[in-house]
């Protein structure tokens, strides 16, 4: 059986970096903040779908939560005093999109590189 890889020091300093609090993400992710603090702390783990939802937030793929990735979050400059669930939802959408574009760019990189080779 495969061990968590997923680092809670990880998602802990994803989190800082996008300047979001403990609640911010409970909120988001619809758990209770204890349940953030604790992921956090290693001693609970993720379902799948929430490190997804949580990696889409931060602006990263999920394996930017394991240990030892320097993988860094997309940066997009927003004001806001109080983030509430729906900016938070607006945020992990625009994210999730800049993830794909990304993905699909580097596809058709590959793509180019193979037809001149050829």
């Amino acid at each position: 059986m495969k061990k968590n890889t997923i680092s809670g020091e990880r998602i802990k300093f994803l989190r800082e970096i996008n300047n979001f609090t403990q609640k911010n993400i409970a909120v988001f992710l619809g758990v209770d903040q204890s349940l953030i603090a604790r992921v956090e702390k290693d001693e609970r783990a993720l379902s799948s779908d929430l490190a997804e939802r949580l990696a889409s937030l931060f602006g990263v793929r999920v394996s930017a939560f394991e240990e030892g990735s320097n993988e860094m979050p997309l940066t997009f400059a927003f004001r806001a005093s109080d983030l509430n669930e729906k900016d938070m939802a607006t945020i992990s959408d625009i994210n999730r999109i800049a993830l794909n574009c990304r993905l699909l760019a580097s596809l058709l990189d590959k793509e180019g590189n193979a037809d001149e080779n050829r």
